[in-house]
């Protein structure tokens, strides 16, 4: 697996944004993540956003953190936002996940971020278990989503 440094505008980033998009609408039933996002967000030093690919050239993964303050939303100073992790259906299950969220949070931290922060929901679970099983404890919520009751929020210190 050959895991790239690229623009969250990047043509393969957009591709699986797409997907993701609607594998959330599948799962939600309310037209994908809304969360205000922009190419900036993952521009370091206020982020960055990575794709796997597979032996093909074929993007297969991908993730990103972007950099959160104390805001209005529940954010604390220091705080690196986890977004779109994503893995295609067909290459679940090899550990791609985990390699991208540890290459997040290794990036993260050399930024001087000390807290990794994600937001996920009660419809996958198989997110949940990855986050708890790398660590994450359910912390208070945050941002988009955090009045929503199906929302879960989730830290590491890094």
């Amino acid at each position: 697996m050959d895991i790239r440094r690229v623009p969250y505008d990047h043509p393969d980033a957009v591709k699986l944004d797409a997907e993701v998009q609607a594998e959330y609408h599948v799962r939600y039933g309310d037209g994908g993540d809304s969360t205000p996002m922009h190419p900036a967000d993952f521009t370091p030093p206020n982020g960055i956003y990575l794709i796997a690919y597979d032996e093909a050239g074929v993007p297969v993964a991908s993730g990103g953190w972007r950099v959160q303050n104390a805001n209005g939303e529940g954010n604390r100073d220091g705080d690196a936002e986890l977004k779109r992790m994503y893995v295609i259906e067909q290459m679940r299950g090899r550990g791609l996940a985990r390699r991208i969220l540890a290459a997040l949070e290794e990036d993260a931290r050399a930024a001087g971020r000390v807290r990794m922060v994600l937001e996920t929901g009660t419809a996958q679970p198989e997110a949940i278990a990855l986050y708890t099983s790398s660590g994450y404890d359910p912390c208070d919520k945050f941002g988009y989503y955090r009045f929503h009751d199906d929302s879960r929020c989730y830290a590491k210190a890094l």
